[in-house]
């Protein structure tokens, strides 16, 4: 009997506009056009200290810009969804319910409590989705609305509109020099640690960004750069704000206690606390100088998150292949997380080819947006995860890795903040 094969048909390849990293480029690249044509998008702050305060955020004063800014994020989101052939009417039944646990998150951040503690909605949004998804479960209706990595790479291209390579020159030379001796270095040192408590590649990327650049976005940009795991990225940035809490207060106590000065104190805070509200609220304890120094040096870290993702993205890139089978050009292209280039383009953009007054005049908007996205991927990420996925993971070595990395940091830094503003390697500065 005369044998026969049957070949399976190769699956058809997607157009390369169509996917998700092109869609984010896109939906970006429209998002800061419209914002620089003049739609500036302004939302009411989601502050209250007390049950008064929380009430007025419910008026329709407050709520129809918000209900506005979810319609014009769903309105730009639905190319990008259909590019990809996802269902559009599944993804619109569920996108309200995912906005509006994204607002809630806000809104739970925007206590005094929590600002005072340095919970941002980024945990707050984590924690509802794990919430559902761990009670009653997500619906697979719900899911569908779930985009965390269309929402991500989203968010990190408009982010780059507002990373500035401007500010690194206004940070001052001192701030630079300090910045990047401390992200080069820890960045290693995690990474070594990381490896050596056997985590993989992946994780101790993730991991290592976060500390040493600024934690949270840090983390969303490299988890975006190496294509990472968004269960991973949720780990990550769950431990980054619970470790980040009582370093708020427990540093400046440090700094008092030693007697260290302010230039030094402030400049050891923005090192290593993770964003720039946690170091004014940590500066402010200490003097108004310690504020500004600290203020100053995060500035200057903040801004190398789009050199550190790109970066990155090269290096996961070049190592996604073996050794000895080196990638050509069209390889490397062809890996290359596209929304990269999108992100650093933006930054281009407005770093060099705009007027700084527009620059400034479109801030605000565009923080809001981007705010909006980065809520509604990590809604996603808590609803496509179990809590016991991330409470069990890797038994703890990437908690004793974190936790190991930043005790480096902390000593590292403060070291480099003696030799910089201290006056011992150069007259300290006059602020």
């Amino acid at each position: 009997m005369a044998s026969s094969t049957q070949t399976t048909p190769a699956p058809a390849k997607t157009a390369w506009w169509a996917s998700e990293d092109w869609a984010a480029v896109w939906i970006g690249a429209v998002v800061l056009g419209v914002i620089l044509l003049g739609y500036r998008p302004s939302v009411p702050a989601l502050k209250w200290s007390d049950s008064s305060g929380l009430l007025q955020l419910f008026g329709p004063d407050r709520l129809l810009p918000w209900l506005a800014i979810g319609g014009v994020t769903w309105l730009l989101s639905l190319p990008g969804v259909a590019v990809q052939k996802l269902n559009l009417v599944r993804y619109s039944l569920g996108f309200p319910v995912v906005f509006a646990l994204a607002w809630l998150a806000q809104l739970l951040a925007g206590n005094k409590i929590s600002e005072t503690w340095g919970f941002e909605y980024v945990v707050f949004a984590l924690g509802l989705g794990l919430l559902i998804s761990n009670t009653v479960g997500t619906p697979e209706w719900l899911l569908h609305a779930a985009r965390t990595e269309f929402f991500i790479k989203t968010g990190l291209v408009t982010m780059g509109a507002t990373l500035l390579f401007r500010e690194i020159l206004q940070a001052g030379a001192l701030g630079i020099i300090q910045s990047v001796v401390v992200v080069i270095v820890v960045w290693y040192v995690s990474f070594w640690i990381a490896k050596k408590l056997r985590l993989d590649d992946e994780f101790a990327a993730m991991l290592s960004t976060a500390v040493s650049i600024c934690g949270v976005s840090a983390a969303i940009a490299a988890c975006g750069a190496i294509q990472g795991d968004r269960k991973k990225l949720g780990y990550t940035t769950s431990i980054v704000l619970i470790v980040a809490a009582p370093m708020i207060i427990v540093q400046p106590w440090i700094a008092r206690t030693a007697g260290l000065p302010d230039l030094v104190a402030g400049a050891w805070l923005g090192g290593t606390l993770d964003t720039t509200g946690s170091v004014v609220a940590a500066g402010a304890l200490i003097s108004e100088t310690a504020m500004k120094v600290g203020t100053i040096v995060k500035f200057s870290q903040n801004v190398l998150i789009g050199l550190a993702a790109f970066a990155l993205s090269l290096w996961w890139t070049l190592r996604s292949k073996q050794a000895e089978d080196r990638p050509s050009a069209s390889v490397i292209w062809e890996r290359f997380p596209k929304f990269v280039l999108g992100f650093m383009a933006a930054s281009l953009v407005f770093s060099f080819l705009l007027d700084s007054s527009v620059v400034a005049a479109t801030k605000g908007a565009i923080g809001t947006i981007r705010t909006v996205w980065f809520a509604l991927a990590f809604v996603s990420i808590g609803l496509e995860t179990r809590f016991t996925e991330l409470i069990s993971m890797e038994n703890g070595r990437p908690f004793l890795t974190f936790v190991s990395a930043q005790t480096f940091n902390l000593i590292w830094t403060l070291l480099l903040a003696w030799l910089v503003f201290g006056g011992v390697v150069v007259p300290a500065p006059e602020i």
